[in-house]
């Protein structure tokens, strides 16, 4: 069995919530950079990966690295690399992108072009021909340059991770499936614990909640691009990664995940969505402003998304909107709050300095993550329920 070196792209500031996720998968960590964790694992660890990570964004195979300051550099890195081995003489093969860091060299496009000629050279030697017809599987390429190291990567994903395959429907600047999971593997909270995210949008975190809850593999209901690598990637290893899936699915848990927004148009989008992915009986949703959180037991989780106010028209609206969460928050007995956000006035809105505060990148955009902590439950005894 072909055994390969791993990279998992996430975004910054959660590399620790993938490096985790990855070891309970059972695989070897080579590596945790800013954005991304490197691995060793087999082919069965491709389609493991794809299927049961929540927090990242795609698995690429290493298929090396090398060091680059000119474009002569690059091509030649490009050539001596063993292409052969992953792309037939029919495979469609391109970069699909190319990502660079305090490198002399910095076009995307040079980048790729260049890359893509030395590809066509290394394997015109190769296959002996001068035209390849490109009609067969993809192989879509990304490269990253970091200091002028150069490390190149087939990605066996396609579309990112976070496309679940169940979110349809979405108001403006829905929060990112991957991203919303990694924000609730952050907190302390499992499925048998209270969760109401009172900004819930089209939502992304109760659904995300509740798919961890019944343990269900965000990957399942997708396709992926190296499902049709049979030469790298046996067909058997995709069929037991989605039976193993399936066998862990929890059909019988209770839990108590609730979704509010002020826009019922949100909670429409938000229950259809919840009905795609098999979470609609897990999460109770409901048009609720803000100023009626409320819940009746202790203990809860307050993980949510609210507004950021990046359009200037609307930063005015943001003051009372965070005092409001605050104020009810206050009012809830023992419970946590974590909020993302690039509002740089929530802890003076919210009325109470956060616990613990992560800086996250959400795309180029600099966020929050604020926590606030509340105490642990009183340890369940066998008596109680």
């Amino acid at each position: 069995m072909n055994t390969y070196d791993l990279i998992a792209p996430c975004h910054f500031g959660l590399e620790a919530v993938l490096k985790r996720e990855i070891l309970d998968l059972g695989y070897e960590i080579i590596q945790v950079e800013d954005g991304r964790v490197l691995f060793r694992g087999d082919e069965a660890a491709v389609c493991r990966a794809n299927l049961f990570l929540r927090s990242a964004e795609r698995i690429l195979i290493r298929i090396g690295t090398f060091h680059a300051e000119t474009f002569e550099d690059l091509f030649q890195g490009t050539k001596a690399l063993p292409w052969e081995e992953y792309i037939p003489e029919n495979g469609k093969f391109w970069v699909a992108k190319a990502a660079s860091v305090k490198s002399k060299l910095f076009s995307p496009s040079d980048i790729q072009s260049i890359m893509k000629k030395a590809m066509v050279e290394r394997l015109k030697g190769v296959y002996h021909t001068n035209w390849f017809k490109e009609d067969g599987e993809s192989f879509p390429l990304r490269v990253f340059l970091m200091k002028d190291e150069v490390t190149v990567g087939l990605d066996t994903t396609g579309e990112s991770l976070h496309k679940r395959g169940y979110r349809k429907l979405t108001p403006k600047a829905p929060i990112a499936e991957n991203l919303a999971a990694a924000l609730i593997l952050l907190t302390p909270w499992h499925g048998d614990r209270i969760l109401v995210d009172p900004f819930c949008g089209s939502g992304t975190i109760p659904i995300e909640a509740a798919m961890m809850a019944a343990n269900m593999a965000p990957g399942m209901n997708r396709e992926f691009t190296a499902e049709t690598w049979e030469h790298l990637v046996n067909k058997k290893m995709w069929y037991e990664a989605g039976q193993e899936a399936v066998s862990l699915i929890k059909n019988d848990v209770e839990t108590d995940i609730q979704g509010y927004d002020i826009d019922p148009g949100c909670i429409a989008m938000a229950r259809e969505n919840a009905k795609l992915a098999g979470v609609d009986h897990l999460i109770h949703f409901q048009t609720r402003d803000v100023a009626k959180l409320s819940h009746p037991k202790k203990y809860g989780f307050i993980i949510t998304n609210p507004p950021y106010g990046e359009r200037l028209e609307e930063k005015k609206n943001l003051p009372p909107l965070y005092k409001t969460l605050g104020e009810q928050y206050a009012k809830l007995d023992s419970w946590s709050m974590y909020i993302i956000t690039s509002y740089d006035q929530t802890e003076n809105d919210i009325g109470r300095k956060a616990d613990k505060n992560r800086k996250i990148y959400n795309g180029m955009m600099k966020t929050y993550f604020y926590q606030y902590q509340g105490p642990k439950p009183p340890r369940r005894t066998p008596d109680s329920k």
